[in-house]
C-alpha cells in the first residue's frame, strides 16, 4: 500500500506530524501550521491519503458559534503504511557511512 502514496517531502512531512499523534485527531488548521504547508498542498495530501484509507477523516462540530472543522488521524493500516512510508524515505541517508557527510 505504501507505493500508491506520492513520496514527496511535503507528504513525508504530513505523514511525520501524524504519526507523532499517535492515534489522535489533528486539525487540518494545525497540520498546516505543524509543516508549514500552504492549504493548497495540504489539503490534496490530506485527500489522497484518506482516499487510499491511510486517514479517517470526520467533521467536528463545536458547540456555540464556532465553525465545523475537519479533523484526521491515521487508521491501523495507515499507521502501519506510514511508519514504512517514512522508513523508506529515510533509508538513503541511514545508508550513508558514518564521517561521509560533511557539515
Amino acid at each position: 500500500m505504501a507505493d500508491d502514496i506520492r513520496m514527496s517531502p511535503q507528504t513525508l512531512f504530513v505523514v511525520n506530524a501524524l504519526l507523532l499523534a499517535g492515534s489522535g485527531w489533528r486539525y487540518g488548521y494545525d497540520l498546516s501550521r505543524e509543516t508549514g504547508l500552504k492549504s493548497g498542498t495540504l489539503y490534496p495530501i490530506l485527500v489522497r491519503l484518506t482516499e487510499r484509507k491511510w486517514l479517517e477523516a470526520r467533521w467536528e462540530h463545536p458547540d456555540g458559534e464556532g465553525k465545523p472543522r475537519h479533523m484526521y488521524r491515521l487508521t491501523a493500516e495507515g499507521r502501519r503504511a506510514a511508519r514504512a512510508f517514512v522508513e523508506r524515505a529515510n533509508a538513503p541517508a541511514k545508508a550513508l557511512k558514518p564521517g561521509y557527510a560533511r557539515s
